[in-house]
C-alpha cells in the first residue's frame, strides 16, 4: 500500500501496520516520518527496539532470526532495517521477501531506503514490501514549492507572514537564503518561533532573524542552468566561490550537464526515443522535467562551443593555460567568470561568447 506523506498522521491515528517502508533522499522529511512511526509504535506497546544497518557482509539470517524471536521480557519489538545503498543483493532480496510474508503481531518492521530508480521499484523484493505493508515515498520539495512549504511550517507553530506582496517577499527571501536545504529551513523556522510570539511576522523581523544559511551544492547548479534562472546561477556560483569550493569540481559539474544535453540532442536527431536516452543518461525525477524544455531551448552549436570553452577553462584552472596550442584565444582571466559564461551559454541556449584575443 502506497501512502502519501501528508496522510501518514491520519493513518497512524486509525491503525498500525506490521511493516513500514520509507524511501527517498530528503533526509529531514524521511527522519520526521520515521519519528512519527516510532512514536506510534511506542504508543502501541512496541517498547523493545533493535536497529540493523546493511553493510558489506551483513548477516541476513540474524535479521530473520530476530524478526521471529520473542523478547525475553515479552515486550513487543520495533525492528528497524536501514539499507543505505538501496541494493540488498540476492540474499537480501530473498530475506526481504521472507520478512514481507511474515505475520508476527509482536513485531513491527521499519525499513528505510534512499531514492530508488524505476527498475528497483519494480523488483520482486520491493513489490513484496509494497504488497505487505505501508510504503512512503519521500519526494524532495522542489524550489518552486519551498515558499509554500515554509508557510505551512510557520503555520504549524502559530506564525504566518503578512498578507499580500510583503508576505510573498518574506517567503521568497527565506527560500533563497536556504537554497533548497530543508534542514536549514527547518532550523530557521524554529528560530523564528523562539524569537517572536505567535501571529504575523513582518518582512523586517524575518530579514533580521534569518541568516544566510545556504549550503550551495555544486550538483544543484544544473537546476539553475536547465531553467535558465540567471539570478540563481550567478548567486550559486558566487556562493560556491566564497565557500572555497574547488573550481575544478564546479567546472566538472557544468561540463557533465553540457555533455548530457549534447548526447541526448544528438540521440534524438539520430531517431532514438527520448525516454530511452533519458534512461541511458541517468536523467529522472525532477531533473527529467527540467531537461525537456532545455533541450528545445539550447542549440547544438551552443553546446559544442560551450565544450570548447570548457576545454580552455580546464587547462586554466589546472595552471596550463599558457600551453593551449591555440594562439589568439584565451578564456576570461578569472576562471569563475569563464564558468559563468559557460553556464550562461547553456541557460540562454546561445553559443558562448567568442574567445578573447590575446594581447
Amino acid at each position: 500500500m502506497q501512502l502519501k506523506l501528508d496522510a501518514l498522521e491520519a493513518h497512524l491515528a486509525k491503525s498500525l501496520k506490521g511493516l513500514y517502508v520509507v524511501y527517498g533522499d530528503e533526509h529531514l522529511l524521511a527522519q520526521e516520518a520515521c519519528d512519527r512511526i516510532r512514536a506510534a509504535a511506542r504508543a502501541g506497546d512496541f517498547t523493545d527496539r533493535a536497529v540493523f544497518t546493511v553493510e558489506r557482509g551483513f548477516d541476513w539470517s540474524g535479521l530473520i532470526g530476530a524478526s521471529q524471536s520473542m523478547s525475553l521480557f515479552g515486550d513487543r519489538q520495533l525492528i528497524e532495517l536501514r539499507i543505505p545503498t538501496g541494493k540488498p543483493g540476492k540474499e537480501g532480496a530473498d530475506a526481504l521477501k521472507t520478512l514481507a510474508a511474515a505475520d508476527n503481531p509482536d513485531i513491527l518492521m521499519l525499513v528505510t531506503l534512499p531514492h530508488l530508480d524505476a527498475a528497483t521499484q519494480k523488483s520482486a523484493w520491493f513489490t513484496a514490501l509494497l504488497g505487505a505493508g505501508v510504503v512512503l515515498k519521500i519526494d524532495p520539495v522542489e524550489r518552486a514549492q519551498l515558499p509554500m512549504w515554509v508557510s505551512q511550517r510557520l503555520s504549524a507553530q502559530g506564525q504566518r507572514v503578512a498578507p499580500g506582496e510583503e508576505g510573498r517577499r518574506a517567503l521568497l527571501f527565506i527560500a533563497e537564503r536556504v537554497e533548497g536545504n530543508l534542514l536549514a529551513a527547518h532550523q530557521e523556522i524554529q528560530k523564528l518561533g523562539l524569537l517572536y510570539p505567535q501571529g504575523v511576522l513582518t518582512f523586517e523581523q524575518i530579514h533580521d532573524a534569518v541568516l544566510n544559511v545556504a549550503r550551495y551544492d555544486v550538483f544543484k547548479l544544473n537546476e539553475a542552468i536547465l531553467t535558465g534562472d540567471v539570478g540563481r546561477l550567478a548567486r550559486m556560483l558566487d556562493g560556491l566561490k566564497d565557500e572555497g569550493e574547488g573550481a575544478v569540481l564546479v567546472l566538472w559539474a557544468l561540463v557533465e550537464e553540457v555533455r548530457t544535453l549534447l548526447r541526448i540532442k544528438r540521440g534524438v536527431a539520430a531517431g532514438k526515443p527520448l525516454a530511452t536516452l533519458m534512461r541511458e543518461n541517468r536523467v529522472w525525477g525532477p531533473r527529467e522535467r527540467l531537461i525537456r524544455p532545455a533541450l528545445s531551448r539550447v542549440t547544438n552549436e551552443a553546446l559544442e562551443k560551450a565544450l570548447s570553452l570548457a576545454a580552455r577553462l580546464d587547462r586554466q584552472v589546472k595552471g596550463l593555460s599558457g600551453s593551449t596550442g591555440k594562439r589568439g584565444s584565451e578564456p576570461p582571466p578569472d576562471p569563475w567568470a569563464g564558468m559563468f559564461e559557460l553556464a550562461m551559454a547553456v541557460a540562454h541556449g546561445k553559443p558562448a561568447p567568442a574567445p578573447r584575443p590575446r594581447r
